[in-house]
């Protein structure tokens, strides 16, 4: 494999945790969350407001939509940011250490227009990528070819020059197809040792 040109991050469960059970978990229960999960299809509430939706707006239609778990649905947008909590540490390194070094780092990920907003003002790693590719600001989700075909127009780099992380198989798969060097994320520590491997970082400039 050709050393990649530009390292592309997913957000969710890459650089923040992304764990809307375990929030719900705690707030009401394990046995009431998996009542309303199956009542509610929160994440296709939450997949509006990734392609640019009203977050507000959405969260609460959804709640006058199912009044029995309306009071929980409401925490979606009041504490979104405990939903996406905490930062997974090595990780925001490693951005930083890419861009260090200097080699060009990108976001890539499934995410509104405010939800971004709350997310970055926690986290001010996520507003120190070089390009930040926003499912709200294209129009189109992971893994629809829509917003990985934008990334290649916009950053101009042949698809083989891109290494890409992200939790998801299926966003992995649809980037591999494509033709860019992937990286399925399981944990940060092997994300680490994948971009040693791609000669990205040495040993010492992957550890924090």
């Amino acid at each position: 494999m050709p050393r990649p040109e530009a390292v592309i991050f997913d957000i969710g469960n890459v650089l923040v945790e992304w764990q809307p059970e375990r929030y719900f978990d705690r707030l009401i229960g394990a046995a009431a969350r998996e009542a309303m999960f199956r009542a509610v299809d929160l994440h296709a509430m939450n997949d509006r407001i990734d392609r640019g939706g009203d977050f507000a707006a959405i969260v609460e239609e959804t709640a006058a939509s199912h009044p029995e778990h309306a009071a929980a649905i409401r925490h979606w947008h009041r504490n979104w940011i405990e939903l996406a909590s905490p930062e997974i540490a090595l990780s925001a390194h490693l951005a930083r250490a890419l861009r260090r070094a200097g080699v060009p780092i990108f976001i890539l990920s499934n995410i509104g227009h405010e939800t971004f907003n709350i997310a970055r003002a926690r986290y001010p790693v996520l507003g120190e990528f070089d390009r930040a590719f926003l499912s709200a600001r294209i129009g189109a989700l992971k893994p629809e070819p829509e917003i990985y075909a934008h990334l290649e127009a916009d950053c101009g780099l042949a698809p083989g020059a891109l290494l890409f992380t992200d939790d998801r198989a299926e966003n992995i798969e649809a980037a591999a197809r494509r033709g860019w060097q992937v990286h399925h994320f399981e944990t940060p520590e092997g994300w680490a040792r994948a971009l040693v491997e791609a000669g990205l970082l040495s040993e010492a400039e992957a550890r924090p």
